[in-house]
């Protein structure tokens, strides 16, 4: 028998024990943000899979309550599709639950080793997955976190782990308002937008992203940034592009955006049962006693099939059949969604037919005048004696606050000024010390640029691309454009210096002249899997390109300019890039289920890297970097220091947000935009929360922003903009009186 291994759980030095209960443990089946997964044996020789949680986690009361309810809707769906609890101990000094240890990869390591499924496997896996949300939904739950690293493929079938953030629908323990719990590509629009009414067709949505994943190795909402695939699921259709043809309908009504559209397990299993049973099978209806109404449903939502109170209506007697739909054809939706898609069109086409520039004025909301000041230094830097807290609003509030009005912003380049984009402007200029609006273009702002939505200074133009448009370049005094370009081919756009540099989705770049939009070389760099980070001053550009095994992963510093690799560097693990300096290289070491473990410093003079683990790991980690200090911010709500000069985590904050920008430190203080609005200030030190400004929210029903863009610290000030609309700068140095 193997020897038990150790885990770091939280402080350093902490160990696994050697068992839990009556059961010995030997060896680490998987590790995660909550806790670790062991293999492990009984008396009577029974193999096990023991989950105990991080020791971190086993002092917070909340938590307790949450692996509580794991453990009550594990036992309660427990069935031939599911992991079977065997024994649990919620009140131990470290909670623990053993459930059956199914032997098998999870979809996520099978499409990871041997690529995207066959038709017909995708098909039976599709047939079992609606037969275990049927059974998971009869049983009163809605599991909220299907994906594929929750999905065991083992010999007989299908089976559904991890019922971790799962909540039966009689539960006294409900989602906390604005808290957002999944993994984002998998996470049905309604809980983006509104998370305390997530019903079973949540888990319906799930599923269909789940079978795209299998069919074509990825899913159907995708972007490095967890806050763009958000805004994806929310707004976008999904690509289905490499579904088997047949699919294609089922899956679309999977992934409608109106719960009430989706199909029922019941309908679905119905429509897949030729590839699990064969051709002649059928399935008959099942009829079953909902556990909360106490009335009896059907496939076909007859009598008693209304919602059951507090949750989302999942089925409807009138809506259209998903399997009557047409392969071109996406499901019906709501009329307030039909207008925005029409209102997003039309600011489309006012971006490109208009261009013109117009003045656009401010408009205060009475929380804080807009300082009258406009001086500012010889260098642009905002002078301190005249700057005064300001708040812009770019884009106007509304009763409904039905759409997004975030704005994204950069600096200019030693100019004094902030580049904004938000909804209805293309582009628009501010005086960094008043707020004052200098000039703006009117058009459908928000297409990313590199990691961002903001527009970006680079070459002496500011560069801006509205969605589905041309990038275009604008002169930064007078707002005219001076250069477009189609960039329509391409899959990423990102601003390094002098250049532009274009990628599309197999690995080949072309460089812009950032001046003039004239094309300076174009070659293929880094394959299909690379990911592209900039330095700071835009001399250099990093493309970082995992290897096909994930075992290591190759970065490449490249002159934006002429194209030429300075150097070339190979590092052990799976990572991604989040921040270059003239000295650094920075990625985090991140597993295929989203999981950070560790930070990675590349040095670009030794082209040496240095690892600093983290104690326990985060899921969808955001980064910033300040000096050698990695600062690190969790889905959830954890904030980490990771100090990789001395290979250890400085501090670790549970911060209490649900959502976060990415980290900004200056000064010894670091910024988060909370997603209220709020702008949050810590000691960068020490971890400790200083001080925040009020939320600054759209005072509507749908709240949600599907992204959350960084602060800006720059010469002394600090700038941040809102969900309502709103960008304003504070003074860092007078954080009592935001």
């Amino acid at each position: 028998m193997a020897s038990p291994r150790s885990i770091g759980f939280g402080a350093p030095g902490s160990e696994d024990p050697e068992s839990v209960g009556a059961y010995r443990l030997e060896s680490v089946l998987g590790s995660g943000g909550m806790g670790v997964v062991h293999l492990a044996t009984s008396p009577s020789g029974m193999r096990l899979a023991v989950k105990i949680v991080h020791a971190q986690h086993a002092a917070d009361p909340e938590f307790r309550a949450r692996f509580r309810q794991e453990v009550s809707a594990a036992r309660r769906v427990s069935g031939a599709f599911t992991a079977s609890v065997v024994d649990a101990d919620p009140a131990a000094d470290r909670p623990w639950m053993a459930t059956v240890h199914i032997p098998g990869p999870t979809l996520a390591e099978r499409v990871k080793d041997s690529g995207p499924l066959s038709a017909t496997d995708v098909r039976r896996l599709g047939a079992g997955l609606a037969e275990a949300l049927r059974d998971i939904h009869r049983a009163g739950v809605v599991h909220r976190d299907l994906k594929p690293s929750n999905v065991l493929l083992a010999a007989d079938g299908p089976r559904v782990i991890d019922f971790g953030i799962s909540r039966p629908y009689d539960s006294d323990l409900r989602t906390e308002t604005g808290k957002l719990i999944g993994t984002p590509p998998f996470m049905a629009p309604e809980q983006f937008q509104r998370p305390r009414e997530v019903g079973p067709a949540a888990d319906v949505f799930a599923m269909g992203a789940v079978l795209v994943h299998a069919a074509t190795g990825r899913g159907p909402f995708d972007s490095e940034s967890p806050y763009i695939v958000a805004y994806q699921v929310v707004h976008n259709e999904p690509d289905l592009a490499g579904v088997p043809d047949d699919l294609v309908p089922v899956l679309r009504g999977c992934l409608s955006k109106d719960p009430g559209e989706r199909p029922t397990p019941d309908e679905l299993m119905t429509a897949l049962r030729s590839a699990a049973y064969g051709p002649e099978a059928s399935i008959p209806t099942q009829q079953f006693r909902n556990p909360v109404r106490g009335d009896r449903a059907g496939a076909t939502g007859a009598a008693g099939s209304g919602p059951a109170a507090g949750s989302v209506e999942t089925h409807r007697s009138d809506r259209p059949r998903f399997d009557d739909a047409r392969p071109g054809d996406p499901p019906g939706r709501t009329p307030a969604a039909r207008r925005a898609r029409w209102a997003l069109a039309a600011l489309v086409l006012a971006g490109v037919l208009g261009g013109a520039v117009v003045a656009v004025q401010a408009m205060p909301d009475g929380t804080g005048a807009v300082a009258a000041s406009e001086e500012s230094d010889a260098t642009g830097t905002p002078a301190g004696p005249q700057f005064r807290p300001w708040q812009t609003r770019l884009t106007p509030g509304g009763k409904d606050g039905g759409e997004d009005r975030t704005a994204f912003c950069s600096a200019g380049s030693g100019d004094g000024a902030l580049y904004c984009s938000a909804p209805g402007v293309a582009i628009a200029r501010l005086d960094a010390v008043s707020g004052k609006v200098m000039w703006s273009v009117p058009g459908a702002g928000g297409q990313s640029l590199s990691d961002d939505y903001a527009p970006a200074a680079a070459g002496g133009r500011v560069l801006a691309r509205a969605p589905g448009g041309p990038l275009r370049a604008y002169d930064p005094a007078s707002g005219g454009q001076v250069w477009s370009a189609d960039v329509s081919a391409y899959s990423g756009v990102r601003p390094a210096g002098a250049a532009v540099l274009l990628t599309t989705a197999d690995g080949h770049v072309t460089a812009l002249d950032s001046a003039t939009g004239k094309e300076l070389w174009r070659k293929p760099l880094g394959g299909a899997r690379a990911q592209w980070v900039v330095a700071g001053d835009g001399a250099a550009a990093y493309v970082v390109t995992p290897g096909t095994d994930g075992g290591s992963t190759s970065v490449a510093a490249v002159d934006p300019v002429t194209g030429s690799v300075r150097w070339q560097a190979r590092t052990d693990g799976r990572l991604r890039p989040v921040a270059a300096r003239a000295n650094a290289v920075f990625l985090l070491a991140t597993d295929p289920s989203g999981f950070t473990s560790a930070v990675v410093r590349v040095d670009t003079t030794t082209h040496t890297a240095r690892r600093t683990r983290l104690a326990a790991p985060l899921d969808q980690a955001q980064a910033g970097v300040d000096g050698d200090t990695v600062y690190l911010f969790g889905a959830g709500g954890t904030l980490v220091a990771a100090d990789t000069a001395r290979g250890n985590e400085a501090w670790r904050l549970d911060t209490g947000l649900a959502r976060a920008s990415r980290p900004v430190a200056s000064g010894g203080q670091l910024y988060l935009t909370g997603a209220d609005g709020r702008l949050l200030v810590f000691d960068a030190r020490k971890g400790a929360l200083a001080g925040q400004t009020n939320p600054r929210m759209n005072a509507g029903r749908y709240t949600f922003t599907p992204a959350l863009p960084a602060p800006l610290a720059i010469g002394g000030r600090v700038y941040a903009s809102a969900p309502d609309g709103s960008v304003f700068g504070v003074d860092p140095g007078d954080v009592g009186n935001w």
